[in-house]
């Protein structure tokens, strides 16, 4: 698979990123592929957010939380297979937030450049807001099993 990147955002190495350094916070849960998932995902990446001092109401916690509604609700609509979960990684360095979303649909990767749908389209637009808010975004292979995994990182 390639790396995604937009004109706001660098790529993310299709390789992969480095490890996460010693000292990091992370959090990571599997979640039922339904809205109701979804919805559960980003409120607790939000919630942990500010357990680990980034207010609910900071800049952090709400670009985060947007970009996880946006990733979690395409792994849902996008990445589900039936009888499988979707998976939420959440990892915080100094300055640094990764966020991971891992399906099991390897053959629904996200477009290389998101573009604006069509005319009164309502949906179709969550990439795009990704590619606004996070510093960097990107889809690699899923390293435990099938599907991809779409990470976005925002410097902090």
């Amino acid at each position: 698979m390639n790396s995604e990147s937009s004109p706001t955002g660098t790529a993310l190495p299709a390789s992969g990123l480095p490890e996460i350094p010693t000292g990091s916070r992370e959090f990571v849960m599997r979640f039922s592929s339904t809205p109701r998932g979804a919805r559960l995902a980003r409120r607790l990446v939000s919630h942990r957010l500010d357990v680990w001092g980034y207010a609910y109401d900071s800049p952090a916690n709400e670009a985060l939380t947007l970009v996880a509604a946006e990733l979690v609700t395409n792994a849902v609509r996008h990445g589900r297979v039936p009888g499988r979960d979707f998976e939420v990684r959440l990892v915080a360095t100094a300055g640094l937030v990764r966020l991971e979303v891992s399906d099991s649909r390897a053959e629904r990767v996200p477009p290389l450049s998101p573009r604006e749908p069509s005319g009164d389209t309502e949906s179709g637009r969550g990439l795009m807001v990704v590619a606004a808010v996070a510093d960097r975004w990107g889809t690699v292979p899923r390293t435990k099993g099938p599907g991809k995994t779409v990470r976005a990182e925002c410097v902090l």
